[in-house]
């Protein structure tokens, strides 16, 4: 029986010159990753003014970026440096659990934020009556338990199944699909569980998300000025951002799994790319387009002697 993964990485970049070119990107992109993340985290915590339910869902939606790709990238970062990795069996279905996990979290809070721009917008004077800091973090808290519960079954299913060899991963890390293709025993069970789940975290979410946009642009364009329009889809326009990111990433990744002609070195592209892009971009989108956030780093610098008090 297995007792260990061999993480091989790209099959067609296997040279020294391209893993290191790989490996200096990702590294890069790692940095900024968590230079970003812990900005918006830190801006959070120092100023109070952002202890409103939109920024607490912010703040919880960069910690999950961080955990994300702190679960795969500093693995990458081993593997393209020495060209394979190995990982235990609990090792490589921890990571599995994990990257899973967040994942989805990221799914259903950004669900979350949907709601809270929609009473925001629809039912501007009832907002603090309907929602409120301790509500928000009680619907953070559930969204933490629900995914660390549904995680549990796929991961669970795919450790269930025998490994009898080979035990080469053809991917960056620990992926489901990926480890499946080793098993010796029967993963159809497997393939539909996780298509399933799958479909359930990203589908679900994203049907109540187009529901409340709906709603949102209806209520906006009953407004008669045109600068009235105009602001209320700009509470919107960072979040949206963020949705487009994030779900037409995941949809170009799940086309590439599904197309027979997709070469293995594209599908693991789409993967890694799928891992680093909306960690890298939430919070260069949320410090771009949302003036809060740009006047409380001010604040924050220039209470800190960073940046003079003129700016």
């Amino acid at each position: 029986m297995v007792q260990e993964f061999i993480i091989a990485g790209f099959p067609g970049f296997q040279d020294r010159f391209s893993r290191n070119t790989i490996f200096g990107t990702l590294l890069t992109i790692y940095i900024f990753i968590l230079l970003g993340n812990l900005l918006i985290i830190m801006i959070f915590l120092q100023d109070k003014e952002l202890h409103v339910p939109m920024y607490i869902l912010i703040s919880n939606l960069a910690l999950v970026d961080i955990i994300i790709s702190s679960t795969t990238i500093p693995n990458m970062l081993s593997l393209f440096r020495s060209g394979s990795i190995s990982l235990s069996l609990p090792s490589c279905f921890m990571q599995m659990f994990f990257y899973g996990a967040m994942t989805t979290a990221e799914s259903l809070l950004l669900g979350l934020m949907a709601y809270d721009r929609y009473v925001a917008i629809c039912k501007p004077l009832h907002y603090y009556t309907i929602t409120s800091n301790s509500l928000v973090l009680k619907q953070i808290v559930c969204c933490w338990l629900c995914v660390l519960i549904i995680m549990i079954i796929p991961v669970t299913f795919t450790f269930k199944l025998h490994f009898c060899g080979p035990n080469i991963v053809l991917h960056c890390f620990c992926d489901n699909s990926a480890v499946l293709k080793l098993a010796c025993s029967n993963t159809t069970p497997n393939t539909y569980v996780v298509l399933s789940i799958g479909l359930l975290v990203m589908i679900g979410p994203l049907i109540y998300i187009l529901f409340s946009y709906t709603r949102i642009i209806i209520s906006v364009l009953h407004i008669s000025s045109s600068e009235g329009r105009l602001k209320a889809f700009s509470t919107c326009g960072s979040h949206l951002l963020v949705l487009l990111v994030f779900f037409l990433v995941g949809a170009g990744v799940y086309i590439a799994n599904r197309v027979p002609s997709t070469s293995v070195d594209v599908r693991i592209l789409a993967s890694l790319i799928q891992n680093v892009t909306p960690p890298l971009l939430n919070p260069i989108i949320y410090c771009w387009r949302t003036k809060d956030i740009q006047d409380s780093i001010r604040k924050v610098l220039k209470i800190n002697k960073i940046l003079p008090n003129k700016y």
